[in-house]
């Protein structure tokens, strides 16, 4: 496994002593347990076998079963903690509860190739976040982690060097209450490559998925809301994200220092904080996003330091910003995308760039499209005066829909005072594109997706369909066309 660009970080250190030897049966006398128990463990290695004292009453069950057995665990409470030191499948009937010491992770994987699930799991608060307590804590290959309910762990599921590993059908809930800062991710994932994350849910906790040094991984139909990051990521290349949905974060989502991505029909939504973003690229080469929604942040994508970023055929709505740019030569490309009923189109940060933007629809456009071509007849310009007040002067926020701002633009227009860098969309859509594939803004809504979103999103996502409403004022009668697309009646 490559480990190119991978940063020293203190959990990179292997155990010092095999944990075979801490694995006695809970019914040896006490002082042997006593003396095969591992020593005390240093910041950032790795959980071992805990006190007899601390041992679920399965773990005498897992000790008898025979590698590749299936151990099945009847409904009903088990408390303390557990060591996974064998390849087995240990599955509850009727969602056994396995409710930890609070002293550490309440469920250790040391084998290859265990499989568990049917179980709600109780980290009761506790644990120590420099040794990674979790609710399930993973340091093997090929682990599967299903229909599990995971509460109150400082971190939901943590995978370390776990190559092949499968998470589905898991809900985590952090512990309530408690800073982010004294909780743990959702998902964690550490230096590991070929998983696969689906149909996962996290809620309250730090971050909701967390991939470092993770690659060659599918991420499909997860959910993360009520967190910092939805998504945190660093040095993890070759993964694709399909399906899933990041909201209401702080801070939004961060991808940096990785490569060759693909994001596809993923929600990224109401990241609302002072600097929160909808889809941030720091540092980050060779990514396709094509069919996301991405509405009502603070700022819809941000890119800094990366090249060839490809944005095509997504609804970027309802945010302050609709893009923040700082490459002058990233060979990034914008294509047919709508923006909708954002403040700002592009806030750019640098004297020039080759980004191209073409053929995206942009609701503040208001040229004819005289020749009927479903094309403006003129380039759209991104920047604008008034946007270049707004990036110096924080209160012209409050008149960035004001007759004022549409006032000074028209006069720059028409006069110009300033020489601005010219961003332009040289064949900007006369009207909404059909987007198909762009993914309502409400998980629960049934019928197909939409093109976009209503320019009112900025005040809320609840009950809106994406370009579902309303027309776009038109000058003939070929701009009567609907914004979801449907025949006119």
């Amino acid at each position: 496994m490559s480990l190119r660009r991978r940063p020293d970080v203190g959990r990179v250190g292997r155990a010092a002593a095999t944990l075979a030897a801490a694995l006695l049966l809970p019914s040896a006398a006490p002082t042997v347990a006593r003396a095969q128990e591992m020593a005390p463990i240093a910041p950032g290695s790795l959980e071992g076998r805990p006190p007899a004292d601390e041992l679920s009453p399965l773990q005498a069950r897992l000790d008898a079963a025979a590698p590749g057995s299936t151990v099945e665990v009847e409904p009903g409470e088990y408390v303390g903690d557990l060591v996974v030191d064998k390849p087995v499948h240990l599955e509850g009937r009727g969602q056994p509860r396995l409710v930890g010491s609070g002293r550490g992770s309440v469920v250790r994987v040391r084998a290859d190739g265990v499989t568990i699930e049917g179980f709600a799991i109780d980290g009761r608060r506790g644990g120590d976040l420099s040794r990674d307590s979790s609710g399930v804590h993973s340091a093997a290959r090929n682990t599967t982690l299903r229909d599990l309910e995971i509460r109150d762990a400082l971190f939901g599921i943590y995978l370390r060097e776990a190559n092949g590993a499968v998470v589905e059908r898991c809900r985590v809930r952090g512990i309530p209450g408690k800073d982010p800062g004294e909780k743990g991710s959702g998902i964690h994932a550490y230096n590991m490559e070929g998983f696969r994350f689906d149909d996962n849910e996290v809620v309250d906790v730090r971050d909701g998925l967390y991939l470092q040094n993770a690659s060659k991984g599918t991420l499909s139909r997860n959910l993360a809301r009520d967190v910092r990051y939805g998504l945190h990521y660093m040095f993890s290349d070759d993964n694709v994200f399909e399906d899933n949905t990041f909201e209401n974060g702080a801070a939004g989502t961060a991808i940096m220092y990785s490569e060759r991505l693909v994001f596809r029909r993923n929600r990224f939504l109401r990241n609302r904080g002072f600097a929160s973003v909808g889809l941030l690229f720091q540092s980050c080469d060779d990514v396709l996003a094509e069919d996301n929604l991405v509405a009502d942040n603070a700022r819809g994508v941000f890119i800094e330091g990366s090249h060839r970023i490809t944005l095509r055929r997504n609804v970027i709505a309802g945010s302050d910003v609709a893009v923040v740019l700082y490459d002058p030569d990233g060979g990034h490309r914008f294509e047919g995308n709508a923006f909708v009923g954002n403040m700002t189109p592009l806030d750019l940060v640098a004297r020039q760039t080759d980004t191209v933007f073409v053929g995206n629809y942009w609701s503040g456009n208001d040229e004819p499209d005289l020749d009927g071509d479903g094309r403006s007849d003129r380039p759209y310009r991104l920047t604008s005066v008034f946007d270049h007040f707004r990036g110096n002067l924080t209160a012209a926020d409050l008149l960035s829909d004001s007759f004022a701002a549409v006032a000074i633009g028209m006069a720059e227009r028409a006069f110009p005072v300033l020489r601005l860098v010219p961003v332009e969309d040289a064949s900007p859509l006369a009207r909404p594109p059909l987007l198909p594939g762009v993914p309502r803004p409400d998980a629960g809504a049934a019928g197909p997706s939409l093109p976009g979103i209503a320019a009112s999103l900025a005040l809320g996502l609840t009950g809106a369909a994406v370009l579902s409403r309303g027309r776009r004022p038109s000058t003939g009668a070929r701009r009567g066309a609907k914004m979801d697309g449907a025949a006119t009646p």
